[in-house]
């Protein structure tokens, strides 16, 4: 194997490990130390790559929402397929789940979150709302939704969110994302 991709192995399982970590921890109790123990290398690899858990933690809540194009479909169907969207991710990523946890417990991951919604979201928003000005507002409206789901039904686990089905969830959530996404400001 060559140098440059043994560095790029042993950075994926840095960056493997620190989500793991940071995911099941939270920021404040993952150690670099840890990390590397998870990783299977020494920390001094770790600090070497990203040059402190601050640097760790930006490289490993890089996270690409992959947000569905929404421009294109009919306006009354637009709320449920980003509800649809985001329970999909949240159901296979706990890298979203973990940045979540760290996000309500330290200022580094509440910071991350703003920026991947703001970055993320908010063109979306800019797309479908009627007026582009209250793209901000709406976004962080339709942002106040997705996160206080995902932080019930993923964090805290709070029943009977837990046990309601993925379309019941859209069946709730969907009309009100879609409101604030659509409908005109009160």
């Amino acid at each position: 194997m060559t140098t440059a991709r043994r560095s790029d192995a042993t950075r994926a399982a840095i960056l493997e490990a620190a989500r793991e970590r940071f995911a099941s921890d939270g920021y404040d109790r993952a150690t670099i130390r840890a990390i590397a123990r998870d990783a299977g290398i020494d920390p001094s690899m770790v600090m070497r790559y990203y040059g402190n858990k601050e640097g760790l933690f930006a490289a490993a809540s890089e996270i690409e929402l992959h947000l569905p194009e929404l421009g294109g479909m009919p306006a009354q169907h637009i709320g449920a397929v980003l509800v649809t969207h985001f329970l999909e991710r949240w159901e296979r990523d706990d890298v979203l789940t973990g940045l979540l946890r760290v996000g309500v417990t330290n200022e580094a991951g509440a910071e991350r979150m703003r920026a991947v919604f703001a970055e993320q979201l908010g063109p979306v928003t800019r797309g479908v709302c009627p007026d582009p000005e209250e793209a901000p507002r709406r976004a962080a409206l339709v942002a106040s939704q997705i996160l206080g789901m995902a932080l019930t039904r993923y964090v805290l686990r709070l029943s009977p969110l837990v046990e309601m089905t993925p379309d019941e969830v859209v069946a709730w959530l969907g009309p009100t994302v879609q409101r604030y996404l659509t409908a005109e400001a009160p």
